[in-house]
């Protein structure tokens, strides 16, 4: 069996047993070798900082949770932005029974065990089970289908949460019967809120500590964590570790204890995962727009974070072609060479390279013409017949091929003074005449 719990405290033995009334338990604070971040978790709506959109006074969350209304939800956000919160402010306040366990340890097996367990106690009490899953985009398709019949019959509220797009990541037929509510990154006055609260809470904070932090420094630690509550408060968990006390006693941070605790920007990113894609959209789009600052940008985003140099460098490829084309030939030469470079030279010094081509393509006129061509012709190379190749361009390599009438009619076009048989039509017969490249303008070879 899986490690279940309430979200206050172990189930009882008896399965069929009124659950412990010590849900306070789990948030109280008082060991203080739990992290910060742990220590510090809102107990109640009037603790939680940010989500205003969705957990403010009178939003659609808030009075679902506190009217004990509860329906299937799937919690969609960033880490540290307080999807585990809300699941445990719901087991503070539901009449139903709370499961919580992680799908990164449990297994179908653990699933179908908890859904049996689950009907059982309905039939026996009457009362439904919430069930909280922690990552459940790690669950594959035969682990959130083992979940279904539970969630349609009303056996079980299924609370999931995920930092990944749940379009891509949970089953359709469990999304489409749970409401998504999508948890923004928190901002920096969240954040500083957050820190000023645990700097001075004596009981679950470091108020007994005598930190001091100014605005400042709170800032520059809500900067550094992105958005993330839990790498803001361990952050300045390791900084007050980190200072010494000065003579008055207290331990104050400063810009060099910060940097210390910091030691490098804590830079989300997934190379899997959506933010994946959303910056490399970012950063293609920058450059089609011409804009080489924003397009900098975002190619220092994705290296900084630990991005593939080539995957970069193969989308600068790409992007030569797509966007700039015939308007600038030697786009495609700068972005194959940063790929060489990349490849043979690596990171940190491939980072100049892509810069470099970075900046070319996103400085080149800009023409689609290329792409725009070969769309055309694929559109007609799928949808049309598939007539065979006109014998006058056929190669009669045998002596029956020639008897056959491979090469019939063929005109050498370096015969011709403009260098072209201008009346050898080179398409099937059903295509005669079929105009696929349209010059753009800006193309430096179009006719």
């Amino acid at each position: 069996m899986p490690r279940l719990r309430k979200a206050a405290g172990e189930l009882p033995g008896n399965l069929f047993g009124e659950p412990e009334d010590d849900r306070s338990a789990l948030a109280d604070g008082m060991d203080g070798a739990r992290p910060l971040a742990d220590r510090m978790r809102p107990r109640t709506f009037d603790e939680f900082v940010g989500q205003e959109k969705i957990a403010g006074p009178r939003r659609a969350l808030r009075k679902m949770i506190e009217e004990d209304r509860l329906q299937s939800l799937i919690f969609w956000g960033p880490p540290g932005t307080g999807k585990t919160t809300l699941a445990r402010l719901i087991a503070e306040r539901t009449a139903a029974r709370f499961i919580q366990f992680s799908a990164v340890s449990s297994g179908i097996r653990e699933v179908r065990e908890v859904m049996s367990e689950a009907d059982a106690f309905r039939r026996k009490t009457g009362r439904r089970t919430v069930v909280f899953i922690d990552e459940i985009h790690r669950f594959n398709k035969a682990q959130q289908d083992a979940f279904l019949p539970y969630v349609e019959r009303g056996t079980i509220i299924l609370i999931g949460a995920t930092t990944e797009n749940p379009s891509f990541e949970v089953n359709s037929a469990l999304l489409s019967r749970s409401k998504v509510f999508v948890l923004e990154p928190l901002t920096a006055d969240h954040l500083i809120a957050i820190s000023r609260r645990a700097i001075e809470d004596s009981e679950r904070g470091i108020g007994n500590a005598g930190v001091e932090a100014s605005d400042d420094m709170l800032r520059a630690i809500a900067v550094y964590a992105s958005g993330d509550a839990r790498v803001a408060l361990n952050t300045l968990e390791l900084a007050a570790a980190v200072a010494e006390p000065a003579s008055s006693g207290a331990r104050i941070l400063t810009k060099e204890i910060l940097t210390e605790a910091m030691q490098r920007a804590a830079i989300r990113y997934d190379k899997a995962g959506e933010e994946h894609f959303n910056l490399i959209s970012a950063f293609i789009k920058s450059i089609r727009n011409s804009d080489p600052d924003a397009a900098v940008y975002w190619l220092a985003r994705m290296l900084e974070s630990g991005e593939d140099p080539l995957y970069v460098a193969r989308r600068l490829v790409v992007h030569a072609s797509e966007d700039i084309g015939l308007a600038d030939p030697m786009a495609m030469v700068e972005a194959v060479s940063a790929f060489q470079a990349a490849h043979f030279i690596g990171l940190p010094e491939a980072k100049l390279s892509l810069t470099q081509a970075t900046l070319y393509l996103a400085l080149a006129p800009k023409s689609n013409s290329v792409l725009e061509t070969y769309g055309a012709a694929q559109r007609d190379a799928l949808e049309t017949e598939r007539e065979p190749v006109p014998l006058h361009l056929r190669n009669a390599t045998t002596g029956l091929m020639k008897g056959l009438g491979y090469g019939d009619g063929y005109k050498y076009a370096h015969s011709f003074e403009e260098g072209r048989a201008q009346d050898m039509e080179c398409l099937p017969e059903g295509l005669r005449g079929r105009k696929y490249y349209k010059p753009n303008p800006r193309d430096k070879s179009g006719k």
